[in-house]
C-alpha cells in the first residue's frame, strides 16, 4: 500500500510553547517525527504548518514542508488543504501523523493505509487496555468494533459497558472483558480526506467532544487497526518532553 505521510505542526500549544521546535537531540521534534514517518515506508513525507520558523526548520533538516492557513480548526482540516494544494490523486491514501509523536511505531503508519479500501475511506488504530482505571479515564477514548473490524462508536465512557460486572465491581475488569483504547492516527483516502472539511460538525462530535464521530455520524465506515500493545505516548506537557529527550540523548 503506497502512502503519503502528513505531519500537521501548529506553533501555538497552551500547554507547552513552541512544541514543535522543542529541541530533541539535537533536532527539532517535528523533524524527528518527519524521520520516524520516513522508516513507515511512505512514499512522501510532509510538515503542513502555518508558520515560518517551522517551515524554516524543516527546510534545514531536508524536510518537505507545505505552508497552510492559520485558520483551521482540526489537523484534518490542514492536511486537507495539503492534499488539495499539492492536487493528489483521488484515490491516493494519505495517513494524519501529529506532529508530537517522534517515538510513533512507524509500523502503525503502514497498518493504518493498508486498511483504506475502495470502501472504506478513513481508518485508525487501537490497542487493548488492561488497567481499569484507564477503562474509566475519561481522557482515554475507547472504541467497539464490529465484525468487520470497523468502529461502532468512540467515546471517552467506558464501551462496552459490563453491565452485571461492573455493578458488583469497578475496580477489576472481568474475564472476557476487553476494551480498545483508540490511538489517535487517521489515514484516508483523498477523495474523503477533500470532503471531510464539508460534513457538518454531528451533535455526538460537540458531546464527546471526538472529531471522528462526524465520520460515523455521516455514515462512513473508520477501519481500525488492532496492534497488540501501546504505542509510545506522545508530548503535552514539559514532563513528556524530558522524558523523550532522554531518549534522545
Amino acid at each position: 500500500m503506497s502512502f503519503i505521510a502528513i505531519i500537521p505542526a501548529r506553533l501555538a500549544s497552551t500547554r507547552l510553547p513552541n512544541k514543535p521546535l522543542a529541541d530533541l537531540g539535537g533536532k527539532p521534534m517535528v523533524v524527528r517525527v518527519a524521520e520516524r514517518a520516513a522508516e513507515s515506508g511512505a512514499s512522501r513525507i510532509i510538515v503542513a504548518t502555518d508558520h515560518e520558523d517551522i517551515r524554516a526548520a524543516c527546510v534545514q533538516h531536508g524536510v518537505e514542508v507545505c505552508m497552510t492557513r492559520a485558520d483551521h480548526p482540526s489537523g484534518t482540516d490542514r492536511i486537507a488543504e495539503v492534499a488539495r494544494t499539492l492536487n493528489l490523486a483521488p484515490d491516493s491514501v494519505v495517513v494524519n501523523l501529529q506532529g508530537d509523536e517522534p517515538l510513533i511505531d512507524p509500523a502503525l503508519l503502514a497498518a493504518a493505509a493498508s486498511r483504506i479500501g475502495p470502501d472504506v475511506p478513513m481508518s485508525t488504530c487501537a490497542h487493548p487496555l488492561h488497567d481499569a482505571a484507564d477503562v474509566f479515564n475519561p481522557n482515554v477514548v475507547k472504541v467497539v468494533l464490529d465484525r468487520l473490524g470497523r468502529a461502532l462508536y468512540f467515546s471517552r465512557a467506558a464501551i462496552p459497558w459490563a453491565r452485571d460486572a461492573f455493578a458488583a465491581s469497578r475496580s477489576v475488569l472481568p474475564s472476557g472483558y476487553q476494551p480498545l483504547r483508540h490511538i489517535g492516527l487517521y489515514a484516508y483516502r483523498t477523495d474523503f480526506l477533500l470532503a471531510y472539511p464539508g460534513l457538518a460538525v454531528s451533535p455526538l462530535e460537540g458531546i464527546e467532544a471526538l472529531e471522528q464521530l462526524r465520520v460515523l455520524w455521516h455514515g462512513y465506515p473508520i477501519a481500525v487497526h488492532v496492534t497488540d500493545s501501546a504505542p509510545a505516548a506522545g508530548v503535552d506537557t514539559p514532563e513528556d518532553l524530558e522524558r523523550v529527550r532522554r531518549h534522545f540523548g
